[in-house]
């Protein structure tokens, strides 16, 4: 199994995770991010249930549920903590159990689980604080495993977005050209974050690199149903919101109006190794 390299040093800028407003602004339109976020790869879905026998998993920034209807689904029973009510509601309606607030401040109230799991949302957690809690919840053997969709669109589609976004967000805390570039790439910086703080929690083994390659065909209204729910668009306002996503829809028009969309799941997965603390 793969292993990440050792830790660097980064600067307070690629920090996410202190980028509060953006990390709390996901619940604005919660019924459209459970309708088109996609879900995530069975393999990965069974890898995690099948570490944990099944057992009991803390989802970290659940948001809807997506992650955690798919590990209940394999069998898992399965506990959220969310930092917003509003997405938090969507998951509770599903009967996902959801306790309010932010991971590295959440009271897990003596309970221990075999899996804590992260979709899509660690980046918002800090890196070190988080394993931290994470190592303090799990039962020996147990494991981390925090993940991502990283997504490749078309490079017409890609470069229409990229320079909407120039035109209507300069200044904006996201390098645009991001979504030009190899899906892999953009979540590096993530998952490099993910093993520092796993690594400095001093409470896991070696941190595994897991990837899943897989494909997803849209049409031209599935994805610009998407678009608002990223986060470089949540806080965005309507008139300029309203402009990207006609860049995006002329590029997807252009190519006959749908296109398929490879994807990589990218995952940081690490064993809890010694007692609870």
């Amino acid at each position: 199994m793969p292993t990440l390299p050792p830790e660097r040093p980064r600067p307070v800028r690629d920090e996410p995770h202190r980028l509060r407003t953006v990390a709390e602004s996901f619940g604005s339109d919660p019924g459209r991010y459970d309708r088109s976020r996609p879900r995530y790869p069975a393999a990965l879905i069974e890898r995690i249930a099948a570490a944990a026998s099944a057992g009991a998993v803390l989802d970290v920034g659940c948001g809807t549920g997506i992650a955690a209807r798919q590990l209940k689904g394999a069998g898992c029973r399965v506990r959220g903590v969310e930092p917003d009510e509003r997405m938090a509601a969507v998951a509770r309606q599903d009967g996902i159990e959801v306790d309010a607030g932010r991971f590295e401040e959440w009271d897990p109230a003596g309970r221990v689980f075999d899996a804590v799991v992260a979709g899509q949302a660690w980046h918002w957690v800090d890196p070190a604080a988080g394993a931290a809690q994470a190592a303090r919840v799990l039962a020996p053997g147990g494991r981390l495993t925090v993940f991502w969709n990283a997504f490749q669109l078309p490079l017409p589609v890609a470069e229409a977005v990229a320079a909407a976004c120039e035109r209507v967000m300069p200044g904006a805390p996201f390098d645009f050209s991001v979504v030009t570039k190899p899906a892999a790439d953009g979540y590096r910086p993530f998952q490099d974050m993910a093993a520092d703080g796993i690594r400095r929690s001093g409470g896991f083994g070696d941190p595994e690199l897991w990837r899943f390659d897989w494909e997803r065909r849209y049409t031209r209204e599935e994805w610009l149903e998407q678009m608002p729910t990223q986060g470089a668009f949540t806080r965005l306002a309507p008139g300029a919101l309203a402009e990207v996503l006609a860049g995006a829809g002329s590029a997807i028009d252009a190519l006959g109006g749908a296109f398929t969309m490879p994807y990589a799941t990218l995952a940081v997965s690490a064993e809890r190794v010694g007692s609870t603390v």
